[in-house]
């Protein structure tokens, strides 16, 4: 067994100084089939150690329920077979541009902003998690002969709070479950954030994209000891849809990255490979400013994050140049770079065959009708990924005045005696038209993406301030949600033919593969809704870009026929065929941002 310390200056492996050379790799956002490639591909980048977040509203999707918690420890022995050391940052909160930042929608339903803190509900739900989680990374520390050196205390927690209270108690539990291996805290290169995220006695870092010597000498005021490391070096970054394609130049960011290892630090790259936010589990931000609580911005389904080793697993410039660097730490020679998977063998073109209302779908799939005052929360309807469709009465008669759904968290496509009158949106909040009454009024809200980031993190989703006509609340609403994962299964969804259908609706079809591979899927037409090949969720779509297509890991597709499933959420712009393309080889960007979901 070898022995993973932190000495004044230095990790220490056994008695012996080491670096660490890391890069983050989310495995719930690559394919299982897929993380032996992925992790060979660090290694042949140069690094021996493999970075993790762990999601828990992944793996309890609600309260003492849990979902495939063993895919941690399966990943982590993927990680030892390939050869690299692990760091494992369990949260609670992730950030990770991760619905909610990682944090149960029932966990923040109930808490608000007491979760984070050392609120003793809080806490207590913690506690549950924890005892099914910490067993997966444990048993597989470096002093059992497993590949986990390092355990992070929260994350970026100064950016957020300053309960010193919480740390330590959540530090005492990691302990109290077994955790031997060094614990850490990360957090940017500000005294305050650095005096508000760390604890007395866990290894400090800190993160950031560039002027390494800067934030070092920030950690070493906070600090004056102990190994100096930034546990996330940004060498790209993330998307939001409606937003342009972010890039950052291979020279630049490995110049940064030099700078880092001149200073005698470990480094962890944020992302070594980005991967993909399947299934609807990517966040928002919140924009304006330093106070993070403007308009919000909804991450994209890529999470390519322009990193060395790109969203389909190959290698990008970055890489090579990175590679370079790296191998002069390496203190041997690299590991050649494997081979891609395969890719689609021919492009093929999806026939639709059905289409369901979304009335219709919501009925078979969606959870219980509410009767309500007001409208509920999607928390109150235990909706984490999807939509709730609100209805409720205009009384009459009445003059036309104007219709407000205050407060609403994020997009409403609104009908009126079944037609439909606009969309409403998060700012936006009221119908151009003006309405009547009597008159039934129905709003279908879709959440785009709980905040992952700042004071707004955990708020609620839906038509969260009431619905007004004129200055008067109408009352009596009835609500109804469809969770995305309800849509896992649609065998008891009526389907009508397909008849070049526009409207909204679930559509379904099937495509013919030959020669399963990594492949795009292109929906020119289509507005915005998910994808589903094989029961398998793609993540969302959207024509507003910059993402212009979807990705679909080889393993999800098979030889011959294969289903498809798409849930439109407005009407499309036209009828054009769906269709799966092959990935481009290396060196031909990132084709996700390049070709057009929808017709110019």
């Amino acid at each position: 067994m070898s022995e993973f310390t932190v000495g004044e200056a230095d990790f220490l492996l056994d008695g012996r100084p080491v670096r660490v050379l890391s890069g983050a790799l989310h495995y719930f956002r690559v394919h299982e089939a897929h993380w032996g490639h992925r992790l060979a591909m660090l290694r042949a980048m140069g690094l021996n150690c493999v970075e993790t977040y762990v999601p828990w509203n992944l793996h309890e999707p609600s309260p003492g329920v849990h979902d495939d918690v063993a895919a941690l420890g399966r990943f982590l022995d993927a990680a030892r077979e390939a050869g690299l050391w692990a760091i494992v940052r369990p949260g609670p909160y992730i950030c990770a541009e991760w619905e909610n930042g990682g944090l149960p929608h029932w966990l923040t339903g109930e808490l608000g902003t007491r979760a984070r803190t050392r609120d003793e509900r809080f806490l207590e739900h913690l506690r549950r998690w924890f005892a099914a989680l910490l067993p997966q990374i444990t048993s597989r520390q470096i002093d059992r002969d497993g590949p986990v050196i390092m355990v992070q205390v929260e994350n970026e927690y100064g950016s957020y709070g300053s309960d010193a209270a919480y740390l330590r108690r959540l530090t005492e539990l990691l302990r109290e479950f077994g955790v031997t291996v060094p614990l850490c805290t990360s957090d940017g290169p500000e005294d305050h954030m650095l005096s508000g995220g760390s604890v007395p006695g866990v290894l400090a870092t800190v993160n950031f994209g560039s002027h390494a010597r800067e934030a070092f000498a920030a950690l070493r005021r906070s600090r004056p000891e102990g190994p100096l490391m930034c546990m996330e070096f940004w060498c790209g970054w993330f998307d939001h849809w409606g937003g342009t394609h972010v890039t950052r130049d291979a020279g630049d960011a490995t110049a940064a990255l030099r700078e880092i290892l001149e200073c005698g630090a470990s480094v962890n790259l944020y992302m070594a490979h980005g991967g993909t936010s399947f299934a609807g589990w990517a966040g928002a931000n919140r924009g304006g400013g330093a106070l993070h609580d403007g308009p919000l911005e909804p991450d994209t389904t890529s999470y390519d994050y322009d990193a060395p080793v790109d969203e389909f697993g190959r290698p990008t410039e970055k890489f090579r140049r990175f590679r370079e660097v790296l191998a002069e730490y390496a203190g041997g020679p690299l590991p050649e770079v494997p081979p891609a998977p395969p890719v689609l063998g021919a492009p093929a073109e999806v026939r639709l065959t059905g289409r369901a209302s979304l009335d219709a779908v919501l009925e078979a799939r969606g959870g219980p009708e509410t009767a309500t005052p007001v409208p509920p929360t999607f928390e109150e309807l235990d909706v984490d990924r999807g939509l709730v469709r609100y209805a409720v009465t205009v009384p009459g008669p009445r003059q036309p005045h104007p219709l407000i759904a205050r407060g609403l968290r994020d997009l409403a496509v609104v009908y009126v005696d079944g037609e439909r009158a606009g969309v409403l949106a998060e700012g936006d909040e009221q119908l151009k038209e003006p309405v009547a009454g009597h008159a039934r009024v129905e709003l279908w809200v879709e959440s785009l993406g709980r905040v992952n980031y700042g004071p707004r993190s955990g708020e609620p989703k839906g038509i969260t301030g009431g619905l007004l006509h004129e200055r008067q609340y109408l009352h009596g609403v009835r609500a109804r949600g469809l969770r995305l994962d309800a849509l896992d299964d649609i065998g008891d969804v009526p389907f009508e033919p397909y008849a070049e259908d526009r409207a909204p609706g679930l559509y379904r079809g099937t495509v013919t593969v030959r020669g399963a591979g990594d492949a795009l899927l292109e929906l020119p037409g289509r507005t915005r809704g998910f994808a589903w090949i094989n029961g398998f969720c793609l993540g969302r779509y959207w024509s507003v870009g910059p993402q212009r297509s979807l990705y679909v890991p080889g393993p999800v597709l098979r030889e011959g026929e294969n289903e498809v499933w798409l849930l439109e959420l407005e009407e499309a712009a036209s009828a054009e065929a769906v269709r799966l393309r092959p990935v481009p080889p290396p060196g031909t960007g990132n084709p996700t941002s390049e070709n057009p979901l929808s017709s110019p």
